[in-house]
């Protein structure tokens, strides 16, 4: 039963484990590595889950030998990916959670996306005022799959990182779960998301 007396706090990514978000997230990269010509399947989108969209963007076009714009591609990607925010639904069971244990636990969102973004994917699915903090991005130097992220939410909340909790849906976050000492619920044992066909 939660809240556990074990546990301190419970983290919870955003994309892919709060809101069903990686195919609109893929729409939206097709749309500019197809303007930039950077190759980027959708294997390769999944595996870089987690990884924040300037860091992507800037490994893509290394990669390639391409310059890009980073700043101005990431904004793109994201007004891209807003544009399709309407179509996006809540993870039942995990969203379920995160409204049985609001009040009762701590309860953060550590992601690799932005800030702004995330509370308004957070707004679209009816849980703005549900979390105690949000790190993001912009909020640590480093990134998963270093535990950084995970460890600035534990500060924040004053839980210890062994006695934490974290909901994930890609390696890169179970790795920085891991890194940090904490334990981990793999998402993908009960969600998956469609693929995007034809991409």
């Amino acid at each position: 039963m939660w809240p556990h007396p074990a546990v301190d706090a419970i983290l919870f990514d955003c994309d892919g484990t709060l809101a069903d978000t990686m195919p609109a997230h893929y729409r939206a990269w097709l749309e500019i590595t197809r303007a930039h010509g950077l190759a980027f399947d959708e294997d390769r989108f999944y595996s870089l889950g987690g990884r924040p969209t300037r860091d992507i963007i800037a490994t893509l076009a290394g990669e390639a030998g391409v310059a890009v714009d980073v700043d101005q591609a990431a904004r793109a990607k994201e007004h891209a990916f807003l544009d399709q925010l309407a179509r996006i639904e809540a993870i039942g069971p995990v969203v379920d959670v995160v409204r049985r244990l609001r009040g009762r636990v701590p309860l953060a969102v550590v992601t690799g996306g932005y800030q702004e973004v995330c509370r308004r994917v957070l707004a679209h699915i009816g849980l703005s005022d549900a979390f105690d903090t949000i790190v993001a991005s912009e909020d640590t130097p480093r990134h998963k799959p270093d535990p950084d992220p995970f460890l600035e939410a534990a500060r924040r909340l004053g839980a210890r990182p062994e006695r934490c909790v974290v909901w994930e849906d890609s390696d890169l976050g179970l790795e920085a779960a891991r890194r940090g000492g904490m334990q981990w619920i793999d998402v993908r044992a009960f969600h998956l998301p469609t693929r995007v066909s034809g991409a």
